[in-house]
Formats: C-alpha cells, sequence, structure tokens
C-alpha cells in the first residue's frame, strides 16, 4: 500500500467517524431536548405521573451526562476533526444546555486535567484526598459550579416561569438530572478511574478501567468509567469507539498529543 493509499484510507475512516459522532450526538441532544421541553413546560401532576417522572428522571440524567460527554469530545476535537469552530459552538450548546456552563472556562481545565493527571496539578484531582470519594466530591463540585453559572440558570428559570413553566418542573426535570449527572460523570468518569489503590496504576496517566460490559459501560457514563485509561492514551478517539479501541489508537494518540488544543 503505497503512502497516498493509506492517508486516503485514513481520511476516509476520520470522515466516517466524525459523521458517526455528529449523528450520535444529534440523537443525544434531541432525546434530551424533548425530554426538557416536554416535561417542564406540559408535565401535569398526578399519583400515576409522579411514579412516571422516577423513569424520566433517571433517562434525562443520563442524556444530561451524554451532553458533557460530546462537549468532551468537542474539547479533544474528535466530533468534528479539525473543525474548531463547529466544535466550540456544539460544545458551548451542549454544557449550557445541560446546566448553564461555560465551555470556555471547562476547555482549559480539561486539558490541564490531561496534562498531568492524578497530581496535584490536575484540576479534577484531589491531591490531599486521593482515596475518600466525599472531600474529593465536594471539591470537583466547587471546581465546576460558578456564580457566573448559577447565574446563567437563574436567568433562564426566570423566563421559563415567564413563558408559563412551573418551578417544581423546572427542579424535578432540571435541575436534579444535572445534579444526578454530575455525580455519574464524578463516580465513573473521575473518582473510580484516578482513585489511588494499592495496586499502582498502569503508567503516568494515572488512569485504570473497570470491568463493566459494554452496554453497562454505556449506561454508566458512556465508556468514560471502563476505558478510561484507553482515552488517556488516545484522548482523540470518540466515545463509541472506545470499545473497539487499538494499539494503533495509542499510537495516533501519542502522535497528536501535542496537536490536540490546535484541533479542537
Amino acid at each position: 500500500m503505497t503512502t497516498a493509499s493509506a492517508s486516503h484510507i485514513r481520511a476516509r475512516a476520520r470522515t466516517r467517524d466524525a459523521r458517526t459522532s455528529v449523528m450520535l450526538a444529534a440523537a443525544i441532544g434531541i432525546a434530551w431536548l424533548a425530554i426538557h421541553v416536554g416535561a417542564i413546560f406540559f408535565w401535569q401532576w398526578t399519583v400515576a405521573s409522579a411514579l412516571l417522572a422516577i423513569p424520566v428522571i433517571l433517562i434525562q440524567a443520563w442524556l444530561s451526562t451524554g451532553l458533557f460527554i460530546v462537549a468532551h469530545d468537542c474539547m479533544h476535537g474528535s466530533l468534528m476533526p479539525g473543525r474548531r469552530n463547529v466544535n466550540t459552538a456544539i460544545g458551548t450548546l451542549s454544557l449550557a444546555a445541560y446546566a448553564g456552563l461555560s465551555y470556555r472556562a471547562l476547555f482549559p481545565k480539561h486539558h490541564a486535567h490531561h496534562a498531568a493527571p492524578g497530581t496535584a496539578d490536575d484540576p479534577d484531582f484531589h491531591a490531599d484526598e486521593p482515596r475518600r470519594a466525599g472531600p474529593w466530591f465536594f471539591r470537583f463540585f466547587l471546581g465546576y459550579y460558578t456564580h457566573a453559572q448559577i447565574l446563567r440558570i437563574t436567568v433562564a428559570a426566570i423566563v421559563y416561569m415567564l413563558l408559563g413553566a412551573s418551578l417544581l418542573n423546572i427542579v424535578v426535570f432540571w435541575a436534579i438530572p444535572a445534579l444526578l449527572a454530575l455525580v455519574q460523570l464524578f463516580l465513573f468518569g473521575t473518582y473510580l478511574p484516578h482513585r489511588h489503590e494499592d495496586t499502582p496504576f498502569a503508567d503516568a496517566h494515572n488512569a485504570r478501567g473497570n470491568a463493566l460490559s459494554p452496554l453497562v459501560s454505556l449506561v454508566t457514563c458512556f465508556h468514560f468509567g471502563t476505558y478510561h485509561h484507553q482515552h488517556h492514551l488516545s484522548p482523540h478517539t470518540p466515545w463509541w469507539r472506545l470499545p473497539k479501541f487499538t494499539s494503533g489508537d495509542a499510537q495516533a494518540g501519542a502522535d497528536n498529543a501535542a496537536s490536540t488544543r490546535a484541533a479542537a
């Protein structure tokens, strides 16, 4: 195979991956938006609907986690490779919808995490409490939720109420799923992969996966728990491809590590 042929094959593969990533991102976003609008503006409370609200909240929490994962892929340039403006736009919308978070603020923090994972220089890590979930989660929460973000949510909630939504529906179908998603992202995407244990980490990425099945891996954190070490080996690999991770992905990740920021 010639170099030109190999380059052509890689380019076609990147195009297919981008198409799949965009389709999955659209599916997550549309599903989240449908529940968000339908539940906040049209939900009527009865005994039966109160019971139905529980699975709706859980599904919306999972979709909220998905919005964060979409934005995360945008930060690594893997949603639309080489299209920085598109990645930024989609990532900004995803984080704003999820919980009024700022893509611009999270972008450098996430790359700082990848530069020094599981160390005192990692903004997602608690160097003083590398094993205890409680203190670590509190620090994690404070690191992501700011006064500006709370202000954005407050303004959105006021607009929703002016349009006829009840505060109860806003809390139940937006605030609670967002908080549950935060716990999900912390537990499966940060704490379990990076916590210190008696068994040492495999390498300087200070990350480990788990033995969950692909389906459970998808449900828990869109594969970022089970395949977290693989993600650090190849940050540009989109979330849905992590179960198919290969040594070639790892090599490509090493080759692209220096250009991850520019590609995002």
